[in-house]
Protein backbone atom coordinates (compact mmCIF):
# COMPACT_ATOMS: atom_id res chain seq x y z
CA UNK A 1 0.00 0.00 0.00
CA UNK A 2 2.69 2.14 0.74
CA UNK A 3 4.31 2.18 -2.38
CA UNK A 4 1.78 3.19 -4.63
CA UNK A 5 2.28 6.32 -6.73
CA UNK A 6 0.28 9.17 -5.56
CA UNK A 7 1.18 10.75 -8.96
CA UNK A 8 -0.69 8.33 -11.55
CA UNK A 9 -3.85 9.67 -9.75
CA UNK A 10 -5.88 11.68 -12.30
CA UNK A 11 -5.71 15.35 -11.24
CA UNK A 12 -8.65 17.60 -12.23
CA UNK A 13 -7.79 19.69 -15.22
CA UNK A 14 -8.39 23.49 -15.88
CA UNK A 15 -11.55 21.93 -18.08
CA UNK A 16 -13.01 20.35 -15.03
CA UNK A 17 -13.23 23.14 -13.48
CA UNK A 18 -16.16 24.77 -15.36
CA UNK A 19 -17.92 21.44 -15.13
CA UNK A 20 -20.44 20.96 -11.92
CA UNK A 21 -19.30 17.94 -9.57
CA UNK A 22 -21.09 14.71 -9.11
CA UNK A 23 -22.28 15.67 -5.76
CA UNK A 24 -24.17 18.44 -7.89
CA UNK A 25 -25.41 16.58 -10.47
CA UNK A 26 -26.93 14.13 -8.13
CA UNK A 27 -29.24 16.20 -6.46
CA UNK A 28 -31.27 18.89 -8.96
CA UNK A 29 -30.51 18.77 -13.06
CA UNK A 30 -27.93 21.46 -14.25
CA UNK A 31 -28.83 23.12 -18.10
CA UNK A 32 -26.08 23.04 -20.60
CA UNK A 33 -23.85 25.88 -20.35
CA UNK A 34 -24.43 28.77 -21.71
CA UNK A 35 -21.67 31.22 -23.07
CA UNK A 36 -22.21 35.07 -22.51
CA UNK A 37 -19.93 38.04 -21.91
CA UNK A 38 -19.57 39.72 -18.70
CA UNK A 39 -20.79 43.57 -19.75
CA UNK A 40 -18.77 45.02 -17.26
CA UNK A 41 -15.42 43.61 -18.36
CA UNK A 42 -16.13 41.70 -21.83
CA UNK A 43 -14.44 38.71 -20.64
CA UNK A 44 -16.38 35.02 -21.65
CA UNK A 45 -18.12 33.73 -19.06
CA UNK A 46 -20.03 30.31 -18.69
CA UNK A 47 -23.76 30.31 -16.64
CA UNK A 48 -25.20 27.23 -15.34
CA UNK A 49 -28.39 27.07 -14.17
CA UNK A 50 -30.04 24.57 -11.53
CA UNK A 51 -33.23 23.75 -11.98
CA UNK A 52 -35.71 24.22 -9.64
CA UNK A 53 -39.00 22.71 -8.58
CA UNK A 54 -41.20 25.22 -9.99
CA UNK A 55 -39.04 24.92 -13.33
CA UNK A 56 -39.36 21.29 -13.29
CA UNK A 57 -43.25 21.34 -12.32
CA UNK A 58 -43.79 24.09 -15.49
CA UNK A 59 -41.19 21.84 -18.00
CA UNK A 60 -43.51 18.83 -17.16
CA UNK A 61 -46.56 21.00 -18.05
CA UNK A 62 -48.40 20.33 -14.27
CA UNK A 63 -48.16 24.03 -13.40
CA UNK A 64 -49.04 26.91 -15.58
CA UNK A 65 -46.78 29.95 -16.54
CA UNK A 66 -49.10 32.08 -14.79
CA UNK A 67 -48.38 29.61 -11.53
CA UNK A 68 -44.70 29.35 -11.87
CA UNK A 69 -45.16 32.89 -12.28
CA UNK A 70 -47.04 32.92 -8.76
CA UNK A 71 -44.44 30.66 -7.37
CA UNK A 72 -41.72 33.03 -8.34
CA UNK A 73 -43.39 36.54 -6.82
CA UNK A 74 -44.04 34.24 -3.89
CA UNK A 75 -40.13 33.28 -3.52
CA UNK A 76 -39.22 36.85 -4.39
CA UNK A 77 -41.37 38.21 -1.31
CA UNK A 78 -39.89 35.34 0.64
CA UNK A 79 -36.23 36.93 -0.22
CA UNK A 80 -37.30 40.44 0.32
CA UNK A 81 -38.83 39.83 3.62
CA UNK A 82 -35.41 37.95 5.03
CA UNK A 83 -37.29 34.75 6.23
CA UNK A 84 -34.82 32.51 4.56
CA UNK A 85 -32.75 32.54 7.40
CA UNK A 86 -29.35 32.78 5.38
CA UNK A 87 -27.47 35.80 6.44
CA UNK A 88 -24.18 37.47 5.31
CA UNK A 89 -22.28 39.57 6.90
CA UNK A 90 -22.41 43.05 4.81
CA UNK A 91 -18.82 44.31 3.52
CA UNK A 92 -19.52 47.54 4.85
CA UNK A 93 -21.86 47.93 7.41
CA UNK A 94 -24.73 51.53 7.63
CA UNK A 95 -25.46 51.88 10.67
CA UNK A 96 -28.47 53.14 11.31
CA UNK A 97 -31.03 54.18 14.12
CA UNK A 98 -33.12 50.99 13.84
CA UNK A 99 -30.45 48.49 14.47
CA UNK A 100 -31.16 44.80 13.00
CA UNK A 101 -34.86 46.15 12.83
CA UNK A 102 -36.70 45.26 9.11
CA UNK A 103 -36.91 47.95 6.66
CA UNK A 104 -39.98 49.20 4.55
CA UNK A 105 -39.49 46.91 1.99
CA UNK A 106 -38.43 43.61 4.23
CA UNK A 107 -41.49 44.58 6.52
CA UNK A 108 -44.03 45.04 3.06
CA UNK A 109 -42.69 41.90 1.87
CA UNK A 110 -43.42 40.44 4.98
CA UNK A 111 -47.16 41.87 5.21
CA UNK A 112 -47.68 40.26 1.31
CA UNK A 113 -46.34 37.10 2.57
CA UNK A 114 -49.08 36.73 5.76
CA UNK A 115 -51.65 37.98 2.80
CA UNK A 116 -51.35 35.09 1.13
CA UNK A 117 -50.69 32.33 3.63
CA UNK A 118 -53.72 33.72 5.42
CA UNK A 119 -55.67 32.29 2.09
CA UNK A 120 -54.75 29.11 2.66
CA UNK A 121 -55.60 29.64 6.68
CA UNK A 122 -51.83 30.11 7.59
CA UNK A 123 -48.53 28.41 7.28
CA UNK A 124 -49.77 25.71 9.02
CA UNK A 125 -52.27 24.13 7.02
CA UNK A 126 -50.80 21.60 4.20
CA UNK A 127 -50.85 24.05 1.67
CA UNK A 128 -49.14 26.69 3.60
CA UNK A 129 -46.54 24.49 4.66
CA UNK A 130 -46.08 23.51 1.24
CA UNK A 131 -45.29 27.01 0.40
CA UNK A 132 -43.16 28.40 3.02
CA UNK A 133 -41.03 25.17 3.07
CA UNK A 134 -40.43 24.43 -0.68
CA UNK A 135 -41.13 27.82 -2.35
CA UNK A 136 -39.88 30.25 0.13
CA UNK A 137 -37.15 27.88 1.95
CA UNK A 138 -36.54 26.12 -1.60
CA UNK A 139 -36.22 22.57 -0.03
CA UNK A 140 -37.25 20.01 -2.82
CA UNK A 141 -40.80 18.43 -2.65
CA UNK A 142 -39.51 14.79 -1.43
CA UNK A 143 -37.47 16.50 1.42
CA UNK A 144 -40.47 18.61 2.35
CA UNK A 145 -42.70 15.74 2.05
CA UNK A 146 -40.37 12.80 4.04
CA UNK A 147 -39.52 15.04 6.88
CA UNK A 148 -41.42 18.40 7.10
CA UNK A 149 -44.80 16.91 5.44
CA UNK A 150 -48.14 18.44 7.00
CA UNK A 151 -48.19 18.78 10.97
CA UNK A 152 -45.60 16.57 11.23
CA UNK A 153 -46.74 13.93 9.33
CA UNK A 154 -44.51 12.68 6.08
CA UNK A 155 -46.62 12.84 3.42
CA UNK A 156 -46.16 10.72 -0.04
CA UNK A 157 -44.39 12.91 -2.30
CA UNK A 158 -47.21 12.35 -5.04
CA UNK A 159 -49.89 14.04 -2.62
CA UNK A 160 -47.00 16.41 -1.84
CA UNK A 161 -47.12 17.49 -5.71
CA UNK A 162 -50.68 17.59 -5.64
CA UNK A 163 -50.63 19.78 -2.64
CA UNK A 164 -48.02 22.31 -4.21
CA UNK A 165 -49.99 22.13 -7.25
CA UNK A 166 -53.41 23.10 -5.55
CA UNK A 167 -51.16 26.01 -3.85
CA UNK A 168 -49.75 27.42 -6.68
CA UNK A 169 -52.80 27.92 -8.35
CA UNK A 170 -54.94 29.42 -5.57
CA UNK A 171 -51.59 31.96 -5.28
CA UNK A 172 -52.06 32.83 -8.89
CA UNK A 173 -55.40 33.78 -8.39
CA UNK A 174 -54.56 35.45 -4.99
CA UNK A 175 -52.31 37.70 -7.35
CA UNK A 176 -54.37 38.50 -9.94
CA UNK A 177 -52.26 36.18 -12.46
CA UNK A 178 -55.20 34.28 -13.61
CA UNK A 179 -59.06 34.85 -13.33
CA UNK A 180 -61.03 32.87 -10.57
CA UNK A 181 -62.83 31.37 -13.06
CA UNK A 182 -59.95 30.21 -15.37
CA UNK A 183 -58.81 28.35 -11.66
CA UNK A 184 -61.78 26.56 -10.94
Amino acid sequence: MAGKDKSKRSKPGLDDLGKPTRWRLQHDPVTPPMRSVDPETGAPVTHRRIIDTLGQLLANGAITPQMHEAGSMFRGHFRAAMLDGMRVSALMRVTSSGGDAPGERSTAARARIAGALAVFGGADTACGSCLWHVVGLEHSLREWAGRQGWGGRPVHHVQAQGILVGALNVLAVHYGLMPRAQAA
